[in-house]
């Protein structure tokens, strides 16, 4: 089964459409094998039900005709004032650390722990088949104020990551350029089956996904959600859930919230 291990959790390594429901004896076995706290199965996707647990999708692209007269006219900034298209991995190399760290600026809840400019290219030199680049950069003078790293796989385009130098956000509208353009070049020109933002987010440190729904008419894709934890962690969990409300800590936070949309899901 194609699992990975994330943050101590399993979870599936594909396309979220291929994923399927897990009985409890096969996560037990699947812990046992490794050095998971947790894993998590995400089966029925996009189905008819509304659930507490999503992908955020988009399967369809219209073009200029499904936008509001505003987005329109951001987009148009955009490709006016900036070169949007796939680049290579090295200009990332060479000036994407600079958006990484100061995209961070911009988030609910910031980071201690931001890697290295070395931990950070050395990342970039690991790069499978499949993943590409796409920059953002000034016209005037070719510096990158934006990038996204996307993973094709199994017809379906991953956005793994997009980043920006926010003091550019609102004069040069870099994420609008970039994502209608991707959104373009992966639904319409290579015709794949949807591109992904993700499941849904469980600490809404950035507000892209509900601006992808907004702006670029993305939707939520339900699911079934199912959690297996070791039994210490299980021990723990029922503990604290009563008290999900007034915790504080941002990690055991996500954890009940997960949990939550687990519970919701049966």
């Amino acid at each position: 089964m194609n699992y990975t291990l994330y943050k101590k959790g399993l979870i599936f390594d594909d396309a979220p459409h291929l994923e399927m429901q897990l009985s409890k004896s096969e996560m037990k076995d699947m812990l046992t094998r490794s050095n998971a706290y947790l894993i998590r199965n995400v089966y029925d996707f996009d189905c008819q039900n509304e659930t507490s647990f999503w992908y955020v999708i988009k399967d369809t692209f219209d073009g200029f005709a499904e936008l509001s007269s505003k987005t329109r006219n951001q987009i148009r900034r955009a490709q006016k004032t900036l070169d949007i298209g796939l680049v290579d991995k090295q200009l990332i190399i060479d000036q994407g650390y600079e958006v990484y760290v100061s995209s961070f600026q911009k988030y609910k809840y910031k980071s201690n722990s931001l890697p290295s400019r070395d931990v950070f290219i050395k990342a970039l030199q690991f790069c499978l088949p499949g993943e590409q680049f796409w920059g953002c950069t000034d016209k005037s003078n070719g510096k990158l104020i934006a990038y996204a790293h996307n993973s094709i796989q199994d017809n379906v385009c991953h956005y793994c990551l997009m980043k920006a130098i926010p003091q550019y956000l609102s004069a040069y509208y870099p994420y609008y350029g970039l994502i209608y353009s991707m959104n373009e070049y992966y639904l319409n020109v290579l015709g794949l089956n949807y591109v992904s933002d993700g499941a849904r987010s469980l600490t809404n440190h950035s507000n892209i996904q509900p601006f992808l729904i907004e702006k670029f008419k993305f939707r939520k894709a339900y699911c079934m959600l199912s959690i297996q934890y070791t039994w210490w962690l299980s021990f723990m969990i029922k503990g604290l859930f009563p008290l999900r409300s007034v915790i504080k800590n941002n990690m055991v936070k996500a954890l009940l919230l997960q949990e939550e949309m687990a519970r919701n899901s049966r």
